[in-house]
């Protein structure tokens, strides 16, 4: 019986990593758009040097912030990917899904550098850090159910793949939450937590079971 076009689309998981790494590449590199070297003509002295370096500080921690979050989903998307016996074309549009959310992840972080005192900005970032991780839960349960992943993956290792997800996205929910506090309060916690689980292979014992 010929097979439909449904069932022949998107079935390799290479040229999904392939366009992962290409879209993460340009996201990565868009964030340095925003920083910007001071003005020469504003510069008179070394004082005035120092004071307009200063001034792009808030750039500069959001440039540092959003270069973790996407490295953190880059290795997030390739675990997964790696685990894939194969994909199939719902699969694949999920993670098409996935960078479209990463895509947006320069223009949240802009908005954060440019109005860290506005809820609205740390809004747009969380909503921003929601879509990606619902997209990666999305495609490990999809893959899990659709039996898509290979032998190695034992039941333990997927729970323990699902609950950091769901772990990370309540802790960011509570650090948007600080915002009601302190904007720069809830910066803080999210920079924080993106330097955690940048770091996380030291402490994996946490995620276990």
């Amino acid at each position: 019986m010929p097979k439909t076009y449904n069932e022949i689309a998107g079935q390799s998981v290479e040229r999904l990593a392939a366009l992962s790494d290409g879209l993460f590449a340009i996201a990565m590199t868009l964030l340095i758009i925003e920083l910007h070297a001071p003005a020469a003509a504003a510069i008179h002295s070394e004082g005035d040097l120092w004071r307009a370096l200063g001034g792009l500080a808030p750039q500069l921690l959001m440039y540092l912030v959003g270069f973790l979050t996407l490295g953190i989903f880059w290795v997030g998307q390739q675990t997964q990917l790696n685990f894939f016996a194969r994909t199939n074309r719902d699969l694949t549009w999920i993670h098409i899904a996935f960078l479209a959310a990463a895509a947006l992840m320069p223009f949240s972080t802009a908005m954060v550098a440019a109005f860290m005192t506005y809820q609205v900005a740390l809004l747009v970032y969380w909503v921003n850090l929601v879509l990606l991780g619902a997209a990666l839960y999305a495609s490990w349960a999809y893959a899990t159910r659709a039996g898509l992943l290979k032998d190695v993956v034992a039941e333990d290792m997927s729970r323990a793949t699902r609950r950091r997800i769901v772990v990370f996205q309540l802790l960011y929910a509570g650090g948007f939450l600080l915002s009601f506090i302190s904007t720069y309060l809830t910066i803080a916690v999210i920079f924080l937590l993106q330097l955690y689980a940048a770091v996380a292979p030291r402490f994996g014992r946490f995620w276990r079971g």
